[in-house]
């Protein structure tokens, strides 16, 4: 198992930035896939970017954050970041980061994802 924290989120007005952080331990968290989802008020949770394990990975955009979200990955401090640039209101959401087991392979289901992190607001003002 690998514990998750994230932080990082908060309130920023349309067109900002943030970077959201999520730390591991327990795992060395190269060794995991992993997942930043979103959950807004009424709507399902939607997976937004995805990293493959390894210290070389593919990653995965939803359409909507193409362009403005990069995912990254600081093994020396087991940390994957979600920077997100651009901010729409329509990004205001819980974030998630979610780590699970793969080979190589990006995660796109939430139910392949075995450790998840307590969740930190994105709120961003028009």
């Amino acid at each position: 198992q690998v514990q998750l924290v994230e932080s990082g989120g908060g309130l920023v007005q349309t067109g900002g930035s943030l970077r959201l952080s999520c730390a591991a331990s327990g795992r060395i968290l190269s060794s995991y896939a992993m997942g930043w989802f979103r959950q807004a008020p009424g709507k399902e949770r939607e997976l937004v970017a995805a990293r493959s394990d390894g210290n070389t990975y593919y990653t995965w955009y939803t359409d909507s954050v193409k362009g403005r979200f990069t995912i990254s990955g600081d093994n020396a401090k087991n940390t994957v970041y979600l920077q997100m640039n651009s901010l729409k209101p329509e990004d205001t959401a819980v974030y998630y980061c979610a780590a699970g087991r793969s080979s190589r392979r990006i995660l796109y289901s939430d139910y392949q994802y075995d450790n998840w992190g307590q969740g930190t607001q994105v709120t961003v003002s028009s």
